[in-house]
């Protein structure tokens, strides 16, 4: 058994699991959040995302040991005050989910998408870099949609910080 430690959420925790535990599996089970999908263990879906060290990363391709002393964020840390973020509120406003599997996921890659493109998006950049990130329901229009919408306010709020 190998002992973890990271920052999850802004918050310290430990924890002791197999040398071979996913990430992704570490997140779910010990940490109980499970807003975190596991949807392939492949990498090819984009359920996992999270955010390890400000970069969006897939959990299902990285050992918990791995990733043992990093800062991780995930879709239960993005959201302040029970206010949603503006990723989250675009996604709700612009109706771009459906069953919701894949939300989390897709909202994880929107955030570092727009954090790294600081406010210069279109569409097709947008579809582009959904690629690694699996709908099967709602063929992305409205997630496009909503990305494009969030990009926008966060890129409005930087400005008005300013």
């Amino acid at each position: 058994m190998a002992k973890v430690t990271l920052t999850v959420n802004g918050r310290t925790v430990s924890g002791e699991c197999e040398d071979r535990t996913l990430l992704v599996h570490f997140i779910r089970d010990k940490l109980g959040l499970t807003g975190t999908h596991v949807g392939c263990d492949t990498t090819q879906c984009g359920t996992c995302v999270v955010h390890m060290d400000g970069k969006s990363i897939k959990s299902c391709s990285i050992l918990a040991v791995q990733a043992s002393g990093s800062s991780i964020t995930t879709i239960e840390g993005i959201s302040s005050g029970g206010e949603l973020h503006p990723v989250q509120a675009a996604f709700k406003e612009h109706h771009g989910l459906q069953c919701g599997f894949c939300t989390p996921g897709m909202v994880m890659t929107a955030l570092d998408m727009i954090c790294r493109h600081n406010g210069a998006l279109d569409e097709a950049t947008v579809r582009q870099e959904l690629e690694g990130n699996i709908c099967r329901c709602t063929g992305y229009h409205n997630i496009v949609k909503a990305v494009l919408s969030a990009n926008e306010a966060m890129t409005a709020g930087r400005q008005a910080a300013e």
